[in-house]
């Protein structure tokens, strides 16, 4: 029975004009609408986390569209129930329009055998294809599949949805709670909406918890409170996938704060994004090490022997105390001046080295112990640095040919401002 179905189940839209968020795909005028109200939908994937939206939209397809409408789930479903639907589209005798909109709940968990076996049907048009996952479909969904689909990425809801989600859950007296006096306090919506974090399941099944579980107040209302709220949504869960690209973005946001001079709030939110979601300490040290390395460099020395010293810290350490420890790496390199001349001289160098006809070592350079090298003349003419001022002796140390080539240019930040004024007079000497 449908009233025994959970809130957020009985809540779902079942019209495009009822659906709520993914204005930027589903608003008016915007392809995917225009190609379900002309029921001339092609084979799509719909991309994102959960509850915002993608079953639903199908199911809205599949009340909207004049073809057969099959639903199946890639954990329960095989390759004979993938042939079943393929077989009933090209019956003509019980489908006159000879095709299927298969919907394919969690796609992303076809196997190769399963996904081979649906390519045919969807690249002769047989099915129609709508695949929901939350998992990135470039990852999961082969690219025979992905080249004949087109891909439509689901945002999570805004809180302004969220909202209008639970003032339609509390009026609808069909559907909803709008048979039951209930008042859900502003600031407890606002939680709700808050800590759900774009997810309209999540907040639909807090505000059917607290419905249950509140006692009416002697004018009979059940009064929905901060608190109460507080005790049905205790902690939202971060959508954090190690193998998926939740995972790549927070990471990407992470370096980026780093890299910027002086950015040290945003580097502490995607650090601690990071560590709440569970990921390994050992992986964010290494981004950390990384990121001194290459944004740091010569500005500030200092800032990859701490980012090393974190590394092997947190071997030993551990949960909980190594956030502290990855903190103060993250927060040196944030706060550090910034410099990449290391990264793009070492780049630079490698590219002469690969297109670049091979360039000889010099005579005077070459290796004097090995047998015979000494008769070869290796090692003639050879300036000992230390017998001159500063351990500066004149002579050719790149091959012929590259002789006035220049890889490193180092910049006027931090440490490196003293490199570049000292490089620039001696550079200046020599020409």
């Amino acid at each position: 029975m449908k009233h025994q179905m959970p809130l957020a189940a009985r809540m779902r839209p079942e019209t495009l004009e009822e659906f709520v968020g993914q204005q930027h795909i589903i608003g008016p005028n915007r392809l995917l609408y225009r190609a379900i109200k002309g029921d001339r939908l092609s084979s799509v994937i719909f991309y994102g986390p959960p509850g915002t939206g993608k079953t639903t939209l199908a199911r809205i397809i599949s009340n909207e569209t004049q073809y057969s409408f099959v639903q199946l789930n890639a954990v329960t479903a095989g390759v004979k129930e993938i042939r079943e639907a393929a077989s009933e589209a090209q019956n003509l005798l019980l489908n006159p329009k000879g095709k299927v909109i298969l919907f394919f709940d969690e796609i992303h968990r076809l196997n190769k055998s399963q996904q081979d076996v649906l390519l045919p049907y969807v690249e002769d048009g047989t099915i129609i294809l709508i695949g929901a996952t939350t998992e990135n479909p470039y990852f999961e969904v082969n690219k025979a599949l992905l080249s004949r689909s087109t891909i439509f990425r689901f945002e999570p809801l805004q809180d302004a949805d969220i909202l209008l989600l639970l003032d339609r859950a509390l009026k609808d007296e069909e559907k909803g709670l709008g048979k039951y006096s209930i008042k859900l306090e502003r600031d407890a919506a606002d939680y709700i909406a808050k800590i759900s974090d774009g997810d309209a399941r999540v907040a639909l099944n807090a505000l059917e918890l607290a419905f249950l579980t509140t006692q009416p107040n002697e004018e009979g209302t059940i009064v929905i409170d901060l608190e109460t709220a507080r005790e049905c949504i205790q902690q939202k869960t971060l959508k954090y996938d190690k193998d998926g690209d939740n995972h790549y973005d927070i990471t990407s946001a992470f370096i980026k704060s780093m890299r910027n001079y002086m950015e040290p709030d945003a580097v502490l939110y995607w650090l601690a994004r990071m560590i709440e979601s569970g990921e390994k300490p050992e992986f964010i040290a290494r981004r950390i090490i990384i990121c001194a390395a290459e944004d740091v460099g010569l500005a500030n020395p200092a800032a990859l022997q701490v980012a090393v010293a974190a590394a092997q810290a947190v071997e030993r350490v551990g949960w909980p105390e190594s956030r502290i420890i990855l903190a103060e790496a993250a927060l040196m390199v944030a706060c550090s001046p910034k410099s990449n001349a290391c990264y793009i001289g070492i780049d630079k160098a490698l590219e002469d080295v690969r297109r670049e006809k091979t360039g000889q070592v010099p005579i005077h350079l070459r290796d004097t112990h090995y047998k015979g090298a000494r008769e070869m003349g290796h090692g003639k003419g050879y300036k000992y640095s230390h017998d001159y001022p500063m351990a500066r002796a004149v002579q050719q140390y790149l091959p012929d040919g590259f002789e006035n080539r220049r890889y490193y240019f180092p910049k006027d930040s931090g440490h490196e401002a003293k490199i570049k004024q000292r490089l620039e007079q001696i550079r200046a000497m020599k020409e």
